[in-house]
């Protein structure tokens, strides 16, 4: 194959800094392992941010995500350092990422963490009629 799982996030330039706008990325094939069992765990992510100076380039997330296949991990903490290498990647005002984990024993886990740049102010709700 041509391509292979990395971790390494490619990033661009955020086409409109200074205004404040929602990237939602939907992640619907993301597997890794059980710790336990060695059994293939299935998720659905959902990745929404706000970005400052970068973006997120999406072949190289698809890339990312491919890492997860063979590894062994935890829900909780697969969702966080997931979290945590994409805010370092590309410092953004805000982030969320949720992790809805398909049913295994009859549980369904969904992690939900985040990220606030401590300078970012997030704007007022606009509500319409």
């Amino acid at each position: 194959m041509t391509t292979q799982p990395t971790d390494v996030l490619e990033t661009f330039p955020n086409p409109r800094p200074g205004r404040d706008f929602t990237i939602r990325i939907d992640i619907p094939e993301f597997t890794c392992l059980c710790p336990k069992t060695g059994q293939p765990d299935f998720a659905t992510l959902t990745l929404e941010y706000v970005p400052d100076q970068l973006c997120v380039e999406l072949k190289s997330l698809k890339l990312y995500m491919w890492m997860f296949r063979d590894r062994g991990a935890f829900h909780e903490a697969v969702t966080n350092e997931i979290l945590d290498h994409i805010v370092a990647s590309i410092s953004p005002n805000f982030m969320r990422l949720k992790a809805n984990f398909n049913v295994r024993g009859g549980i369904y886990t969904t992690v939900i963490a985040e990220h606030k740049n401590s300078n970012w102010q997030a704007p007022a709700l606009v509500q319409l009629p």
